[in-house]
């Protein structure tokens, strides 16, 4: 088993400007990571996403780093002014540019959901169809140049393991398979326990995450936490310091045969060296125990 950590766990970082992408690049490999994950990537101003990846590549090549997959957001309703097709041809050109990455994997998002004035009687059910049809479309693409994809539980719509489930088994191709994120199922309230058993046995990539959580049953003014969608309070952190069965998780996916990178994903409000570091550390006890 190998460990890779999510670029998104340097975001305090990013966002500020304190360090750049390619500083994180030298500081997973300081932490003692094994590979690197990119999100949605932004070239600075003097270069395309094309030469930006390039350079990426050729940075984690030199420090020894693998890139074990590309993530980008999408949208199947809302996506590219709400014509699917031409979302379809963007997340096409997202897949080049994984290629230059040299990623095997490659996830997306399906859907945030329908908006408020857009409701009406429609539901998730409504939405499948087209997250089926886009997904099946960018994997049909992806396979011509051998990378995997795969969609997320992440967000509140698209989510809950059932829902996840309907859409890779609407999909029915080999090529597509789940991101599995142990901590996202509590943003909608689902018990990662039973929702990491239910998916295990599609997961292509594994995040590995961890909330400090807290009832919703009344006001709360800590900061740093945010609601889920039905009111409970969670904040990141560091994985093993707080509420996820993260052990629990582990020993399921690895169970149903997961034997590839296992991505720590931060979110708290500690250092992210200081809390992608510690994660990594209960990780490879935890698995170690695990066997």
């Amino acid at each position: 088993m190998k460990f890779s950590v999510s670029a998104y766990s340097y975001d305090k970082y990013l966002r500020t400007g304190e360090k750049s992408l390619f500083d994180c690049i030298d500081i997973a490999k300081e932490t003692g990571f094994d590979g690197i994950e990119f999100i949605d990537l932004n070239p600075p101003e003097n270069m395309t996403k094309a030469e930006y990846a390039s350079a990426l590549k050729e940075k984690c090549c030199n420090a020894g780093l693998e890139i074990v997959s590309y993530t980008i957001a999408a949208d199947f309703i809302y996506g590219c002014g709400g014509n699917i097709d031409d979302e379809t041809e963007r997340l096409k050109k997202e897949v080049d540019i994984a290629q230059i990455l040299g990623v095997k994997k490659m996830r997306h998002d399906a859907t945030r959901g329908y908006d408020c004035c857009d409701r009406g009687f429609k539901g998730f059910d409504d939405a499948l169809p087209l997250i089926i049809k886009g997904c099946r479309a960018v994997t049909e693409y992806a396979a011509t140049k051998g990378i995997k994809t795969m969609v997320e539980n992440h967000g509140t719509f698209s989510q809950e393991s059932l829902r996840v489930e309907k859409i890779v088994n609407g999909v029915k191709n080999s090529n597509f398979g789940l991101l599995v994120d142990i901590g996202n199922f509590m943003c909608a309230d689902e018990n990662p326990v039973e929702a990491v058993g239910r998916l295990a046995p599609y997961a292509f990539h594994v995040h590995a995450k961890d909330f400090h959580k807290k009832s919703g049953n009344g006001p709360f003014f800590c900061d740093g936490f945010f609601k889920t969608r039905g009111g409970t309070y969670l904040r990141g952190a560091v994985i093993g310091h707080g509420d996820v069965p993260v052990y629990q998780c582990l020993s399921t996916v690895i169970a149903a045969g997961y034997d590839d990178y296992i991505t720590v994903e931060f979110e708290g409000i500690e250092d992210p060296v200081t809390g992608t570091s510690y994660g990594l550390n209960t990780l490879k006890r935890m698995v170690a125990s695990i066997g």
